[in-house]
């Protein structure tokens, strides 16, 4: 079954969060992973809203773990961090 790697972000500082965004691309694309949403519209109907919204899909969600695990997206962390304030989940698919 494939996997959704889910991400709500505030973005805290803009130039960090580039580095971080242009790591996290390479990670998510060397994993297999690709992006269907990424900082579009929304309507947030419950919860704590966040202005960004990501979402990739993996093809399975122990890919989609060992992506994040993975030294470049490691790295690309370390830019986030203090960047920004995000959760992030990974979802397997029901297809």
């Amino acid at each position: 079954m494939g996997a959704l790697w889910i991400a709500h972000v505030t973005v805290t500082d803009n130039e960090a969060y580039a580095k971080y965004a242009a790591l996290a691309t390479k990670a998510i694309a060397d994993h297999g992973g690709h992006f269907i949403a990424r900082g579009g519209k929304f309507v947030q109907l419950e919860g704590r809203e966040r202005p960004r919204n990501v979402v990739a899909r993996f093809p399975d969600i122990e890919t989609a773990e060992k992506c994040y695990r993975s030294d470049v997206y490691q790295e690309a962390l370390s830019h986030a961090r203090g960047a920004s304030e995000r959760e992030l989940i990974i979802v397997e698919t029901t297809e």
